[in-house]
């Protein structure tokens, strides 16, 4: 089992930045991806960037194409935090934002509480 604990959400004027960190405890050792999904008021969730831990290769990595060149997702060597950084944030960009985490090993998916982000001027 995963425990996902979100930070850095808040009011930011459009143009602004944020990074949104994603803390994890338990059986971090068998996280194979990590994401970062968003919901709007009145919207569905949808995935906004996503890390595939590849072993000895290089992680493999998307985004939505609405975030594409703006956000960026990296996280440490030891899986316990991810981030997501948020650049040139719009309007459009205000949600609660949700990280999660893949076990593969057990088939199961992990999500964090959910931090809200405002971008308002």
């Amino acid at each position: 089992q995963v425990q996902l604990v979100e930070s850095g959400g808040g009011l930011v004027q459009p143009g602004g930045y944020l990074r949104l960190s994603c803390r994890a405890s338990g059986n971090i050792f068998s996280i194979n991806a990590m994401a970062w999904y968003r919901q709007a008021p009145g919207k569905e969730r949808e995935l906004v960037a996503r890390r595939i831990v590849n072993g000895g290769t290089a992680d493999s990595i998307d985004y939505a194409d609405s975030v594409k060149d703006r956000f960026s997702i990296s996280r440490t060597n030891s899986k316990n935090t991810w981030y997501l950084q948020m650049n040139s944030l719009k309007p459009e960009d205000t949600a609660v934002y949700f990280c999660y985490a893949y076990l593969p090993s057990f088939a199961a998916g992990y999500w964090g509480q959910g931090t809200q982000v405002t971008v308002s001027s």
